[in-house]
């Protein structure tokens, strides 16, 4: 019987450039070389202005996590969060106060039916009579 070896830490990704990884390397090549560029075609006042958040940003994709997710997913999820369509639903009140079910709805138009007990009898009851019949 042959062996074969299994690759273990296999969600590490490997050390290229000295202690960074390819993706932390390519972010800070980025971020440097945007830097530069404001620094060649702006004054000195104003490269730094718009030098330094570009500078953090930069930093932040290379080596910042939140809850162990990379920066960019957490940017990238950001993003997908605001562009995307949302379906807000509220439901009845409590103490006696019945409050409408209503949607707010971004993007297409959801239609949500109603449903009232007397349906719910009738679908119940429609259940039933289909089961015995079986």
């Amino acid at each position: 019987m042959r062996q074969f070896d299994v690759p273990q830490f296999i969600d590490v990704e490997d050390k290229i450039f000295g202690p960074l990884t390819l993706k932390q390397f390519v972010y800070l090549l980025g971020g440097a070389a945007f830097v530069f560029i404001l620094y060649v075609f702006l004054p000195l006042f104003l490269a730094i202005l718009f030098g330094l958040p570009v500078a953090g940003f930069a930093a932040a994709l290379a080596f910042y996590k939140i809850n162990n997710q990379p920066f960019i997913k957490v940017v990238s999820n950001a993003i997908s969060y605001y562009l995307g369509s949302r379906l807000y639903i509220w439901k009845r009140g409590g103490e006696g106060t019945e409050k409408s079910t209503a949607a707010k709805i971004e993007g297409p138009r959801l239609e949500v039916p109603k449903v009232t007990r007397g349906k719910l009898k009738d679908l119940a009851w429609s259940l039933d009579v289909k089961e015995k019949v079986k």
